[in-house]
């Protein structure tokens, strides 16, 4: 099953499939260790959905809603 990262719930996790966006955000992303093949958890979201805080590669990373609407998961079996 795909979703997007924005949509995931506290505690899912997903694999990167594809990073949308264009020009600056799609680069900012890459930079950031958002890449196809990346494993992504979702720890934390705050009191109003926005930034999401997301364990990545070993590090915790803060993205806001609107960019990580542009990063698209395969949520794992069962989850």
């Amino acid at each position: 099953m795909k979703k997007t990262l924005d949509t995931l719930q506290i505690g899912e996790s997903g694999t990167i499939v594809k990073i949308n966006g264009e020009g600056r955000v799609r680069r900012r992303l890459f930079d950031m260790g958002l890449t196809p093949g990346a494993e992504v958890y979702l720890r934390k979201k705050a009191p109003l959905g926005d930034p999401l805080e997301i364990t990545l590669r070993g590090y915790e990373l803060s993205l806001r809603k609107d960019e990580a609407v542009n990063v698209e998961l395969e949520m794992a079996e069962g989850k």
